[in-house]
C-alpha cells in the first residue's frame, strides 16, 4: 500500500513516519504485545503511514514513567525521527493523566501527532485537540486533589499531636566531650558522630564542661 505523502511548508513532499509503542506488564505469556502491535501496524497501513520503528516494553508496569523502550522512543522523538506516535490505549503508554499530558505537550512542541487507537483520539483533528484540552483540566484537578490530600493528612496528624518534619538528630554529649578533649576539631567530631557541626556545638553548649 502506498505511503501517504504530506507537504511541509518550504519543503518537498515527505512520507508520514509512524512510531508504534506497546507495553505489557507481565512476561508469563498471559499478555502478548503482538496483539497491540498487529492492530497498530494494520492501522498505519490503512492510513498509508511508513512505520519508522516499533517500541515494546515487556514486563514493565504502567506506573513507571521511565522504561527502556519508552525512553528510546522519546529520545528518537527529540531527534525528529518520526511524525506520529501510535498506541493501542492511553494506559499502555502513560502511568497517569499528568504523565500523558506532559508527553503530549512534548510531542506538540516537536510537531509530532499522537494517536490512541482504542480511544479513537488523534491530536491532529479538532476532536483530538479538544480531548487534549480536557486532559489538561483533568491533570490540573488531579494535582490539586493530591495537594489537598497531603494537606488534610498533615492537619489530621497535627490534630492528633504528631510531630511533623524530619526527626531531630541527637548526639552523645559524653562522646563529644571525649573527642574534644582529645583535640579533635568541631568538624571532625561532626563527621565522626554523623551530625552537623551546629548540632555538635549545641550539645557542647548544653554541657559547660566541654572544652
Amino acid at each position: 500500500m502506498a505511503s501517504k505523502i504530506v507537504r511541509r511548508e518550504g519543503s518537498e513532499p515527505t512520507t508520514v513516519r509512524a512510531a508504534i509503542y506497546a507495553r505489557v506488564s507481565t512476561l508469563n505469556g498471559s499478555q502478548d504485545p503482538s496483539m497491540q502491535t498487529r492492530e497498530l501496524d494494520e492501522y498505519c497501513q490503512r492510513k498509508g503511514w511508513q512505520i519508522h520503528d516499533i517500541y515494546v516494553d515487556n514486563g514493565f508496569s504502567g506506573k513507571k514513567d521511565s522504561r527502556p523502550q519508552l525512553n528510546r522512543m522519546m529520545q528518537d522523538a527529540h531527534e525528529r525521527r518520526f511524525d506520529v506516535v501510535v498506541v493501542w490505549r492511553f494506559d499502555r503508554f502513560a502511568r497517569s493523566v499528568s504523565h500523558l499530558l506532559r508527553a503530549l505537550e512534548t510531542f506538540g512542541a516537536l510537531g509530532i501527532q499522537f494517536v490512541s487507537l482504542s480511544e479513537q483520539v488523534d491530536t491532529s483533528t479538532p476532536t483530538g485537540k479538544m480531548v487534549f484540552t480536557v486532559l489538561g483540566a483533568v491533570a490540573e484537578l488531579e494535582r490539586n486533589l493530591i495537594i489537598e490530600r497531603v494537606r488534610a493528612g498533615l492537619r489530621h496528624a497535627r490534630a492528633k499531636g504528631k510531630r511533623l518534619g524530619r526527626p531531630r538528630k541527637t548526639v552523645d554529649a559524653s562522646k563529644v566531650r571525649s573527642l574534644r578533649a582529645a583535640g579533635e576539631s568541631w568538624r571532625a567530631i561532626a563527621r565522626k558522630t554523623g551530625v552537623s557541626v551546629g548540632t555538635v556545638f549545641a550539645a557542647a553548649q548544653e554541657r559547660r564542661d566541654v572544652i
